[in-house]
């Protein structure tokens, strides 16, 4: 083919891949970026070839081979699909090994087929055992099969192009350029590079004696062709000892960063448990787990942090339930919605009480939104985190409602006799505490389960009741109260605001009996407005000034 085909054909392939990663917005694009980089090296190779550059030509077709070669690290990088990406670069090392060993001495002691190039074919089988390494693992997902299409054309036409020249030969490069930019526009390009929890593969001994095989064979092999004789396949093995030296160099590098990685892990979440042990309050719970986010994940990538320390507080996020949540999900992530920019994802941890495994009754959530691959990286340690500050939660609820019994039982020691009428009532109004004369003063024997105040007071005078304890401060309002014998009885109530002490968290409220004379109107104190009385009093104040 002529060198203007090959440029048409590599330019489309090329912008059909850019097109596919803005179109899709997968959540790596580096890989898909280095696949474009590869196919115009390809379609620059062939160029240099239609015009007669064959030396030129072949520079570009191993930078074909190193830009592939990165790309398809890239796609098992940072937890995505190939979840077992150790297991994977040792197979690969072997395989080029492999193959060196076998081209060498038992393809070319039988005799050299055609005009084949060892390199090319290594290249093709090391990119053929990655793309189908892929099909096994996404099941039948279209992009990953068109890869594997162009890796199998490219491989027959390789091996054609060297035993028989042609036309027919360069169908496999044009199956390449199709099938290939066909993988980037297919809507199934993004499962590729979507993240996914990695498999920490331990290091054995097996594995490191094979990687080290594989290291050695490139240099061995070039040590036997220069004693034997003159060195015939010094492309192919330098080829060979780059691939097999870069792919143990990142094997090395992975090990070092896992480890590094878990390190971090154990040192944030240790110092994170040592400040939610020291916390005394909510506000100190709070500042120990964004310390701790951020400790664990890298910065940058976190655009939220959300701490709910209730079901309330987490319903204020309106965020949906999980598609699949199972019998009690640790964590669960957030539909993305068409909004969210590319490779963000939003994660949701609800509050665990660890070990205990069961959900804390007032519920709550860390809810985190930012860069998905380190959500996932990250995913485990911050369900630890959760759980480590549902305990933390939970211990200060505790040692504040003990306060609370502890600070009850003083006041019923100390104003057992007394007879004054004190109550505490919480936020929402029930009674907590009532002295024993709030029982004789109404009349009744026991006051009934979860009582308010509001069930004491008079209905005419509720309204001012619930109006003066729903807003902020101290003061005194005056109600009557409901008696069991169907009576009305005036008091006056002195409430003081103590829901931000610690140890009260709710109203202190002192009752006494109006001042008793002949008739109830006479036992109403004197106000100048008489708005601020009971509904009953005005209607028999108005009685006892029309009785004659």
């Amino acid at each position: 083919m002529r060198a203007i085909e090959w440029i048409v054909f590599g330019s489309v392939s090329a912008t059909a891949i850019i097109v596919g990663v803005r179109l899709h917005r997968p959540a790596r694009i580096a890989p898909w970026l280095l696949l474009a980089a590869s196919v115009l090296c390809l379609a620059t190779g062939d160029v240099f070839y239609a015009l007669n550059h064959e030396s030129v030509a072949e520079l570009w077709y191993l930078g074909l081979f190193v830009l592939v070669s990165l790309g398809l690290l890239q796609l098992t990088r940072g937890g995505t699909l190939l979840v077992d990406r150790a297991r994977l670069i040792d197979l690969l090392a072997f395989t080029c090994a492999a193959l060196l060993v076998i081209w060498v001495f038992m393809i070319e002691s039988i005799g050299r087929l055609g005009n084949i190039s060892a390199a090319d074919v290594v290249g093709d089988l090391l990119l053929l055992v990655v793309a189908g390494q892929l099909i096994l693992v996404t099941g039948r997902n279209w992009s990953a099969i068109l890869l594997g299409v162009g890796a199998v054309g490219m491989f027959a036409s390789d091996v054609a192009w060297g035993l028989a020249p042609g036309h027919l030969a360069e169908t496999g490069y044009i199956v390449l350029y199709v099938a290939w930019g066909a993988a980037a526009l297919h809507p199934s390009m993004t499962v590729l590079t979507t993240p996914v929890a990695t498999q920490q593969t331990p290091w054995r001994g097996r594995c490191a004696a094979l990687l080290g095989s594989s290291v050695a064979t490139p240099p061995l092999v070039l040590l036997i062709e220069a004693v034997s004789g003159p060195v015939r396949d010094g492309v192919l093995i330098a080829v060979a000892g780059a691939l097999t030296l870069m792919l143990t160099i990142t094997r090395l590098a992975d090990s070092v960063a896992q480890s590094s990685r878990a390190l971090a892990r154990e040192r944030a979440l240790r110092e994170a448990s040592a400040a939610l042990v020291a916390a005394a309050d909510l506000p100190a719970v709070y500042v120990a787990v964004r310390a701790a986010v951020a400790a664990l994940m890298p910065p940058g990538t976190v655009n939220r942090i959300v701490f709910a320390t209730d079901d309330r507080a987490l319903a204020q996020e309106d965020l949906p339930e999980p598609v699949d949540p199972g019998p009690h999900p640790r964590s669960w992530w957030v539909p993305r919605r068409e909004a969210d920019p590319a490779g963000e994802a939003t994660l949701v941890c609800p509050l665990w009480l660890e070990p205990l495994a069961v959900a804390r009754p007032s519920g709550g959530g860390l809810v985190l939104a930012g860069q998905r691959d380190t959500l996932v990286a990250t995913r485990d340690s911050l369900e630890v985190l959760a759980g480590h500050a549902s305990l933390a939660l939970d211990r200060i609820g505790l040692v504040e409602a003990m306060g609370r019994r502890d600070s009850d039982n003083y006041l019923r020691a100390v104003i057992h006799n007394t007879a004054d009428v004190m109550l505490v009532i919480d936020d929402d109004q029930r009674i907590r505490y009532a002295s024993p004369a709030l029982r004789k003063l109404v009349g009744a024997a026991e006051l009934p389960p979860l009582a308010t105040l509001y069930d004491l007071v008079e209905p005419g005078d509720r309204t001012v009741v619930r109006q003066a304890l729903q807003g902020n401060g101290d003061g005194t309002v005056f109600c009557a109260l409901h008696r069991a014998d169907e009576t009305p009885v005036l008091v006056e109530a002195t409430y003081r605001d103590l829901r931000e002490d610690r140890l009260v968290q709710g109203f202190v409220v002192t009752m006494r009996k109006a001042v008793t004379g002949p008739e109830p109107a006479e036992q109403i104190p004197h106000l100048h407005h008489l708005d601020e009385l009971p509904a009953w009093v005005n209607r028999r104040s108005a009685q006892h000034k029309f009785r004659y």
